[in-house]
């Protein structure tokens, strides 16, 4: 397959000048990165990486480049007698911006690690989750809560050392001090966390026991939380710098408050609003009136027409929940359940049979569903 202009590549112009150059390669280089692509695109990734990096090696040099630009790919090519191509020469330019991706991937980009004055590697701390469980009520008005998290405190025996006392911690000597180690893969240098001291650039050799080398023990500590008006199911709240602590010196992670809302007994929230099933009675259904229905700050009431039918559903602006980032209050709505009576006394039973013939000798004016569910069925079976 011929090979892509290195200009085109790289996206860039023939004009183009060598910090132009560097910042394309390690925007594409980034984006392409193996470590960075995984599943089914890997492959196709790794060849986009190959032929950007082959690109750059070109073009970065300014020989190659001035010979690519005079002859083409013939220019560089050795198999095809050219001045150049991607071997020890001019690798000095690449391997310069490589290795500063490399930290970019490895360093504090991706992985929340970096460096502090070119010594032990800093990293920042684990974020924590904790699940917060609250009605529906403190959902609507908000509240101000205190909770307990674990929390870390520098150990009193060692005074943070981490070694036992009368001992001291040593140097690493798989990193010197550093707390990384670097591993060649062909004519790469890739940077990693030394594996023995996992980064402090220390061994301890006699741990403290009372903290077990680590320097710090565990604790616990009281936080106030404020919950917002208006939060819902699923969201949450970040508490910074309440997370685990970093290492060397790395900042804290955050600590993000999950809410969990109970279930309530009458209502069902859907966003801002709410719904809820209002038991009718038949009789107060049949000839209509006046109900109260229960809302989150207090009561209201409904007029019901008469021949309310099950199901009918009732609309009361405002009387939902107001949101977080909502300007109004949703609404409530209200779904009528009709109670058919049961445990009928003999008496009862007497009334309802005659109500029932009086509704039949009335004819079709007193169940207008029922006549046209029944026209319904007749022409499905016709």
């Amino acid at each position: 397959m011929a090979k892509r202009d290195y200009y085109e590549v790289l996206g860039l112009a023939k004009s183009a000048n060598e910090d132009e150059i560097k910042k394309a390669y390690r925007k594409l280089a980034m984006k392409y990165h193996p470590d960075r692509n995984q599943g089914e695109g890997a492959k196709k990734a790794e060849e986009q990486f190959k032929e950007v990096k082959e690109a750059y090696e070109m073009l970065s040099d300014a020989q190659k480049r001035a010979a690519y630009d005079q002859y083409g790919h013939a220019g560089v090519d050795p198999n095809m007698g050219g001045r150049g191509g991607p071997g020890a020469e001019g690798f000095g330019g690449f391997a310069e911006a490589f290795g500063d991706i490399f930290g970019d991937i490895f360093n504090g980009g991706a992985g929340g690690a970096g460096r502090r004055g070119g010594g032990q590697q800093v990293y920042r701390g684990s974020d924590l989750s904790y699940a917060m469980e609250i009605t529906l009520e403190e959902a609507a008005r908000g509240k101000e809560s205190q909770i307990r998290i674990p929390s870390w405190e520098g150990c009193e025996t060692c005074g943070g050392s981490g070694a036992k006392p009368g001992t001291s911690a040593k140097t690493c000597g798989s990193c010197n001090g550093s707390g990384t180690v670097h591993m060649r893969q062909g004519f790469f240098s890739v940077q990693q966390t030394c594996p023995h001291c996992h980064g402090t650039g220390k061994i301890i050799p006699d741990p403290c026991t009372a903290c077990n080398g680590q320097g710090k023990v565990k604790k616990s500590k009281t936080l106030e939380v404020k919950i917002p008006a208006g939060i819902n199911e699923g969201m949450r709240i970040r508490s910074a710098g309440n997370g685990e602590p970093g290492v060397n010196g790395g900042p804290a992670g955050d600590l993000y408050i999950e809410i969990r809302i109970k279930q309530h007994e009458i209502f069902e929230r859907d966003g801002d609003d709410l719904h809820c099933t209002m038991p009718v009675g038949l009789t107060t259904a049949t000839l209509g009136g006046t109900i109260e229905v229960p809302t989150l700050g207090g009561k209201a009431e409904i007029e019901l027409p008469e021949g309310t039918q099950h199901g009918k559903t009732f609309r009361l602006r405002g009387k939902g929940i107001k949101g977080v980032r909502s300007s109004y209050p949703g609404d409530l709505y209200c779904h009528i359940s009709v109670e058919t009576p049961v445990k009928l006394t003999e008496h009862q039973r007497k009334l309802m049979k005659e109500l029932d013939k009086s509704f039949r000798d009335g004819g079709e004016r007193h169940s207008p569903n029922a006549k046209s569910w029944t026209d319904r069925v007749k022409d499905i079976f016709k």
